[in-house]
């Protein structure tokens, strides 16, 4: 037998024990020989720009989602009854009319629960369906259960629910005032801040706040759950925590987490509001399903998941810092007050990583953070990119353009001045020490590269000829912490199949939202095995195949899955090469896999005959693998250790214009330099930055969320709730990737980029005060977030 000989083996083959031994003789004998026709070399996978694993199937249509999976016969379909009062005691719920409408099969209450009538999550304080109150406009109170959609929806509107209102919380001020509050306030001090601030030369007192911002994925939320054998339960849901998604639902009906099984093979857009939001819908429908013993599907109307769905959450910051004639600073005390909304949901974390990065690049010696977590009576607000880091860099930067304007100095200078050092001013507020510092040679090529400050005069010459149109700039770092701050989730598993055709199976425990984590997973993989990137194929998550699976969220999805599977894949590797090594009497290091073929001192052999051969003589093909984040550590009582693995840097340097007279606005041009160290994809990754980019552009120029004194949500549909569009986005819209590989032992020497390009859109905001401030030299800026074109008029003094 020869290696260019078809050794797969027949059922014939199989069944004659002497066959059998012959062929497994020959292959232990099997020399390698140079393959007559050999087929082109195999490129390697990663490192190189690879199209999205899903982008043709997405195409053309093609790509399945969760509403697009056959529905099984009986299937019936929900939709909500929502709460039309913001606080209030429920006193009843009628649904005979409902019941009474065309196609309706059942209304589903709190009192339907089988299990724990609150949701499984860490804070436990959030009702599945409201019980005895309502705490917002939008508070899902139940369910009904019709043949269609519409059906149900209308029949929904029609379920009368008799509410005794309560005076509402609708802003953190009044909770402040009246001590409303999801979680104890959380208080950050180094040094002496007050006695700083009585010595320094200037002090500075100032207020901000900041909105948050609508998730609005293309996919909205949806679960469609089926009841399987023996109380048995499977979850489709679009979701970025299928593990959760399980500890939930097999908690609301009170059974144990191996019953419950949840798929996800992808998202239509995810951005954080999938991470818990997306747990509701699969109890809702699985509680709905259980109770009618039916296939339930949950699919919300765009308007009622504005209503229903938490957001980012708004901040309202009070601050007073003081320095020298530099710009340096000399001491900072600083309130945070957060908008939870009506329960805590993930507001602690978030607000934690929001006192986390109030330094953002910049080192803060004498610092005092009060972080207040508000309760008001409005959707629970919850995970979105960024996760609490934007709304921790934007006061400080907002801080380092004040302090500028105030000596008449440039704003980068100032920035610069108050950099994080290499050896020295390197510890930051929660005492972690920074070991992977490239602030300054990163803003200094951006500077340069950007033509900032020729700009920067070209500006000044524009604005002193032009009363109306005035322009403004401003270039801004970012530093964001990468890992999940609660330790124990920063873990993941994978399994990997190598089949007997050579072809490979990656499973992990990661979800595909659109950002590319399956397609960087299969280049990781490939490689490991020397083969092309054509060969391996990402499945849909699942928790039968991974367990107990963390969020892809954290911006860490590549850095624990990819790495997970690498691990796998190199299990079989090692139990091929011992193989090999055995045949061709070398060292299993001597074996190479690489360009398709696996290479000894003796020789080389194709990888599929090598697959071929191990198989015959009962060589393990598939692997798990299983990867915690080294160094990471953090005590949650003092908010101090080192909760980040690395961090990820980046600048922007972004020219606005604004219309004095109306108070509109326009992005004219943006460099973004962005560090993701050794790039896996960099076509990938270039689009994560721009999309981050654009996506923390409108949450800081247009996308405002409205709620009136009633604490009904008013923009809760496109018409009214403005998203950045093509239009928006400036033809000059360059970005670079900083060129040097992570200085920390991670996957393939990346960096993770899904959240932080959002912040580098923090230069536009910048730039709109700069342009603010041009327009009103000498007096303060008082710019609200988003900069609408109302409170850019009001900034300028045009609007009341």
């Amino acid at each position: 037998m020869t290696m260019d000989k078809d050794i797969s083996l027949s059922r014939d083959a199989i069944a004659d024990p002497d066959v059998m031994a012959a062929n497994a003789h020959a292959d232990l004998l099997a020399k390698p020989q140079p393959a007559p026709a050999s087929p082109p070399p195999v490129p390697q996978a990663a490192g190189a720009s690879r199209f999205h694993e899903s982008a043709r199937a997405q195409v053309q249509g093609a790509a399945t989602y969760v509403d697009d999976i056959a529905e099984v016969k009986g299937t019936l379909h929900a939709a909500p009854i929502l709460s039309t009062v913001a606080h209030g005691r429920l006193l009843g719920v009628d649904g005979t009319a409902a019941l009474a409408m065309p196609g309706v099969r059942g209304v589903v209450l709190a009192g339907d629960i089988p299990g724990d009538p609150l949701l499984g999550n860490f804070s436990h304080d959030e009702p599945v369906f409201a019980t005895d109150t309502v705490q917002h406009i939008g508070q899902v109170i139940g369910l009904v259960l019709a043949d269609t959609a519409m059906q149900a929806r209308r029949a929904a509107r029609q379920v009368k629910c008799h509410i005794d209102a309560l005076p509402p919380i609708l802003s953190v001020h009044d909770a402040l005032q009246a001590q409303s509050h999801v979680l104890p306030p959380v208080f950050v001090k180094r040094g002496d801040a007050g006695e700083a601030l009585q010595r320094a030369r200037h002090t500075l007192s100032g207020t901000l706040e900041v909105g948050g911002q609508e998730h609005f994925y293309l996919e909205g939320q949806i679960a469609y759950v089926l009841p399987q054998e023996q109380n048995q339960w499977l979850v489709y849901s679009s979701t970025q925590h299928p593990g959760e998604i399980q500890h939930w639902v097999s908690h609301a009906l009170g059974i144990d987490n191996h019953a419950v099984r949840v798929e996800c093979r992808r998202m239509g857009g995810g951005f954080g509001g999938k991470e818990t939001q997306s747990g509701h819908m699969a109890v809702w429908a699985a509680v709905a399903a259980r109770k009618l013993q039916r296939p339930v599907k949950l699919r919300m109307d765009r308007d009622d998941d504005f209503l229903v769905t938490g957001k980012r959450h708004p901040f309202a910051y009070d601050y007073t810092v003081g320095f020298d004639d530099s710009g340096r600073l000399q001491g900072l005390k600083l309130t945070m007050a957060v908008n939870c909304g009506f329960s805590a949901d993930l507001s602690g974390p978030v607000a934690d990583r929001a006192v986390f990065h109030a330094d953002n690049a910049y080192f803060l010696e004498d610092v005092e953070i009060a972080s207040y977590r508000c309760k008001t009576n409005t959707q629970s607000h919850t995970a979105f990119r960024g996760f609490g880091g934007p709304q921790g860099m934007v006061v400080i930067e907002a801080i380092m353009g004040d302090i500028a304007r105030q000596l008449g100095l440039d704003p980068l200078a100032v920035r610069r001045r108050n950099l994080y050092g290499v050896g020295e001013r390197d510890i930051t507020h929660y005492q972690m020490k920074i070991e992977d510092n490239i602030l300054a040679p990163l803003l200094l090529k951006l500077e340069q590269t950007s033509a900032y400050a020729e700009r920067r005069q070209a500006i000044s010459a524009w604005n002193a000829g032009s009363p109306v149109i005035r322009r403004g700039i401003a270039l801004t770092p970012v530093k964001f912490g990468i890992s999940f701050t609660a330790t124990l989730f920063n873990q993941a598993g994978a399994l990997v199949h190598v089949y007997t055709d050579g072809s490979c199976q990656v499973n992990h425990g990661g979800t595909e939202m659109g950002q590319g984590l399956n397609t960087k997973v299969c280049q990781i993989v490939a490689d490991e095995l020397g083969i092309a990137f054509e060969q391996v194929l990402a499945t849909a998550s699942d928790t039968s195949k991974v367990p107990n699976a963390s969020a892809t969220a954290a911006s860490a999805g590549t850095d624990l899955n990819a790495r997970a599977a690498q691990y796998a894949a190199r299990n079989v590797r090692d139990n091929l090469a011992q193989f090999v090594a055995g045949l061709d009497g070398c060292g299993a290091g001597a074996v190479r896999f690489q360009g398709g073929e696996v290479h000894t001192p003796a020789g080389s052999r194709r990888f599929t005959e090598v697959v071929k051969l191990a198989y015959a003589n009962r060589i393990q093909l598939w692997s798990d693998g299983f990867y915690r984040t080294p160094k990471i550590h953090y005590d949650k009582a003092t908010l101090t250790g080192r909760p980040f693995y690395y961090f990820a840097y980046g600048a922007a340097c972004t020219e606005v214009a604004i219309d004095t007279l109306t108070g509109e606005s326009r992005v004219l041009k943006v460099d973004i330099l962005h560090d993701v160290g050794n790039s896996i994809n960099p076509a990938i990754d270039i689009g994560q930055i721009e999309g981050g980019f654009v996506q923390g552009m409108g949450w800081l120029t247009t996308e405002q969320l409205v709620w009136n004194d009633k604490g009904l949500l008013t923009t809760h549909a496109p018409s009214t709730y403005k998203i950045p569009t093509t239009g928006d986005v400036p033809e000059h819209f360059k970005v670079d990737l900083w060129p040097e590989p992570n200085r920390e032992d991670n996957v393939f020497g990346s960096k993770a980029v899904g959240e932080p390009p959002l912040m580098l859109a923090i230069s536009v905001f910048e730039a709109l005060r700069d342009a603010v401030a041009q327009a009103r030299p000498g007096c303060r800026v008082q710019l609200q977030a988003p900069a609408t074109a109302e409170n850019v008029l009001r900034a300028l003094g045009g609007w009341s």
